[in-house]
């Protein structure tokens, strides 16, 4: 039954095959040796059909398509004109063997079934047909930037890279800059008109030499990503040099950057070699103090045209060597080991353990002047404990071993070789105390003073550093052994648990600054006070140099330092900027928890710096806008009301006039003198409104008195007036207030169409709302945020006007601390609603 069911599943289709001829520049014969390629397979039996094939009107290409089958181009209309398209559904009904499809980066005309015509060519391979087609290197997605900095040409057409390297077969067409010239001038390439334009422009010989440069970079790229897959496929282990690259080992020490120094002058002697440097992470996560360096490393390994790559391994000279074999190595750059002769003879060094794994990989070991410094800097180097357990662990290595034997000798010395097993149980116990309170070095010279009492007090002969028997011999030395031996282990398992401790305290500290960049929402007082409370300080400064001296741009904390010289601890944050603490010294680790805060200072600052200057920018764009719109205004409605006037003045002008006619015009002279002061008005009022100018004088006023002023010149009968005597004072600046609502109701009373406009007064708890109602069209939700904006007329189309008349109110009445909005009238209109605070 199963096997019966599975016969009766369809065969999923097989994809189709890619194969792209790529073009190191226009005219180089990619079309050409794509049909070319048609041919040669329809001579083999192939069914080959051409989708399409751009010819250019070039007389060699057109010659390449006789003999080959053509499938019907698609027609389709745009704006009145018939383009023709390739037809996918024509092609799959046809259900070749292969399609040649040209110019795989075309974008499709607008109605086409896919944007792109690679799109187009995916689903053709989705049904199962090879696909042969074109493109040119400049019209790929990722060297679209660069191809225009070198031709100075945008390529608007482009393809991702990830379509052409996905491709099962790429060829590349390429042809010498001289000789792609000279098929130009002979007219191969473009029509006669368009040689010399051609030649001088993106034709001339440095564009070309750079196009092929960058078409054969990439291509070798991907030949190269086709090799790794081989050797991963084949699981071929040893690497196949076929270039140069070179791997790095740094440790993030300062001896880091003289190998990667070294490593870069080795990658200049081969052309297109390749740098890598390799930082191995202990797989127990906790770090290092040579990670202190790393971000150096990575600076410099950038800076040297390098990648960095971190990974992680039990073993740090496997972990080289299985990167170095994974990228396909040819060398393996690292330091002298800078342990001691004594710890390289028991242990050996990284470097003679790359050496032996590295096979036919080069190991180049370097020497350099950490080497020396090494002793110095290990003698030097401090206990990580802190000073009264360091005290308190030297006090118990030489009491408690002294305690114990005098507590376990009251008795005399009669059983005293009876008690020697007890003793050494008890000396060791008290060996393990001193390694978890002191570290290894008082629990060492425990061990030792524990040795030499069981020597003293129980072993015959007693009260003697002599050992009668050679069993007690085996005793001591096992027990000496022992207690050194457990000692080391308790004092690093120890460190490593406080190494832990603070690893997971920086986590946690790395992480919350983290998260406060990303939200964008820390300042530098906020950070000041955080590294104050991280390592308790007692004040924090961040300090600014500036031509006058040191300024403090923010702090925190008691008794700030004016200076960095006046601090206990200082971190640079960039070339003008510092963070001094106040108060206890800082250790290495925690020195590099506060670099990091200096990063994420660094990072606020430049975030108040963009800020600023995007504020700024926004602000001479508004300007910007606000002239042209206002250019644009008075070159048509400023002109409108000084065009009526003049043609009034030079009407009256005239010798005799019929009184009506004279009466006339003064009224439109007069009607268009009142318009232009009501424009003037609006244009200096907003003017005061984004310069910040307006300073309301509040008072108690009444609206019953002051409403009325506003509506004073409009004709009878445009508004109804419903404010009533026993309405509320409100707290206000009568001018302004009036201004506003001037504003309002005017705009209101153009739109009413004839319909007076209300004006209402509703009281609430603390405002008093002004509502002006009219019945005009109304404004939809949608747009009612962009009326109040400058220059803005929306559906308006009455004479007259500026549309400022509602920026001009938002403005104000935010002045005023007044909420202007606007909602839907019932029944159909707009209402504008002032909720103005009650006195």
């Amino acid at each position: 039954m199963s096997n019966d069911h599975r016969a009766e599943q369809p065969a999923v289709p097989r994809r189709g095959r890619l194969t792209v001829y790529l073009g190191a520049a226009p005219g180089v014969g990619k079309t050409y040796a794509m049909l070319g390629e048609a041919k040669r397979r329809v001579a083999r039996g192939t069914d080959v059909v051409i989708g399409l094939v751009e010819t250019h009107q070039r007389v060699h290409t057109g010659e390449m398509l006789d003999g080959l089958e053509l499938v019907p181009r698609r027609e389709i209309g745009y704006r009145g004109a018939t383009f023709t398209e390739l037809d996918v559904e024509a092609v799959i009904a046809r259900a070749p063997t292969v399609v040649c499809i040209d110019e795989l980066a075309h974008t499709n005309v607008p109605g086409s079934r896919h944007t792109k015509r690679a799109q187009d060519v995916e689903q053709i391979r989705a049904a199962g047909i090879d696909v042969i087609t074109t493109v040119n290197i400049q019209h790929l997605e990722s060297l679209n930037d660069e191809v225009e900095r070198i031709t100075g040409v945008r390529q608007r057409e482009t393809v991702p890279d990830e379509v052409v390297r996905t491709a099962d077969q790429i060829q590349l067409v390429d042809m010498a800059p001289d000789a792609l010239r000279r098929r130009m001038a002979h007219g191969n390439i473009y029509r006669p008109e368009n040689i010399d334009a051609s030649l001088t422009s993106y034709f001339r010989v440095g564009n070309l030499t750079a196009l092929r440069e960058l078409a054969l970079l990439w291509l070798a790229d991907r030949v190269d990503d086709a090799l790794g897959d081989y050797r991963r496929e084949n699981r071929i282990e040893h690497p196949w040099p076929t270039k140069e690259r070179i791997v790095v080992a740094v440790t993030g020490g300062p001896e880091s950057e003289t190998l990667l120094r070294r490593g870069a002058r080795l990658c200049q002697r081969a052309k297109g070699s390749e740098l890598l440097a390799v930082h191995v992470v202990a797989a127990d996560g906790l770090a290092r103090p040579e990670d202190r360096g790393l971000d150096r490393a990575q600076t410099l390994t950038a800076s040297l045209g390098g990648t960095f790559h971190t990974v992680v391994g039990e073993d740090a000279a496997g972990a080289v060597v299985d990167f170095a074999v994974g990228a396909n190595a040819t060398m393996i750059i690292v330091g002298v080991s800078r342990h001691s002769r004594v710890r390289r003879l028991f242990t050996g060094s990284t470097g003679d353990r790359i050496a032996t794994a590295a096979g036919s990989i080069d190991v180049h070991l370097v020497t350099h002047e950490e080497i020396a410094r090494g002793a110095q800097a290990r003698a030097s180097a401090g206990s990580p404990l802190s000073r009264r357990r360091q005290v308190l662990g030297w006090l118990c290595a030489v009491l408690v071993p002294l305690g114990l034997a005098w507590l376990l000798n009251r008795d005399g010395a009669a059983d005293a070789a009876e008690r020697l097993p007890l003793a050494s149980m008890l000396l060791l116990a008290a060996t393990v105390l001193v390694a978890l309170i002191g570290g290894r070095w008082p629990a060492v010279v425990a061990a030792i003073a524990g040795f030499l009492h069981l020597n003293w007090w129980f072993t015959a002969p007693v009260h003697k550093f002599t050992i009668q028997e050679p069993r007690n011999v085996v005793t001591l030395i096992v027990f000496v052994t022992v207690a050194v031996a457990v000692a080391t282990v308790v004092d690093r398992a120890s460190r490593r648990a406080e190494e832990a401790r603070q690893a997971k305290g920086e986590a946690a500290t790395m992480g919350a600054l983290s998260r406060s960049v990303l939200t964008g929402q820390d300042t530098a007082e906020a950070i000041v006070t955080r590294v104050r409370e991280t390592f308790g300080q007692q004040a924090v400064v961040l300090l600014e140099q500036t031509p006058q001296g040191w300024v403090r741009l923010a702090g925190a904390g008691i008794g700030y330092p004016a200076e960095p010289e006046q601090g206990d601890t200082q971190v640079a944050v960039n070339d003008t900027h510092v963070i001094v603490l106040r108060g206890s010294p800082l250790r290495g680790r925690e020195r590099r928890v506060l670099e990091a805060f200096a990063v994420q200072t660094s990072l606020v600052l430049e975030y108040r710096r963009l800020r600023d200057q995007a504020d700024r920018a926004m602000a001479l764009e508004r300007a910007e806008q606000t002239s042209t719109a206002l250019l644009r205004a008075v070159s048509h409605d400023l002109r409108t009301p000084l065009a009526t006037m003049r043609a009034a003045l030079d009407g009256l002008l005239v010798g005799r006039m019929p009184e009506e006619d004279r009466k006339v015009l003064v009224e439109s002279a007069a009607g268009s003198a009142d318009q232009l002061e009501s424009l003037i008005d609006n244009l200096l009022d907003l003017s005061r409104v984004e310069a910040g100018l307006v300073h309301p004088v509040m008072g108690a006023v009444s609206l019953e008195e002051s409403l009325p002023l506003a509506v004073a010149g409009l004709p009878p009968g445009a508004v109804s007036f419903e404010v009533g005597e026993d309405t509320p004072l409100v707290r206000t600046d009568p001018g302004l207030l009036e201004r506003v609502v001037a504003n309002l109701v005017a705009n209101s009373v153009r739109v009413s169409s004839g319909e007076p406009v209300r004006i209402l007064a509703h009281v609430t708890p603390e405002t008093v709302e002004v509502m002006i109602v009219d019945r005009g069209p109304g404004v939809p939700e949608g747009q009612r945020e962009r009326m109040f904006e400058p220059f803005q007329r929306l559906d308006d189309t009455s004479p007259g006007g500026l549309g400022l008349g509602l920026a001009v109110a938002r403005g104000l009445s935010e002045a005023l601390g007044v909420e202007l909005s606007a909602d839907d009238t019932p029944g159909g209109g707009l209402t504008m609603a002032l909720a103005v605070p009650r006195a």
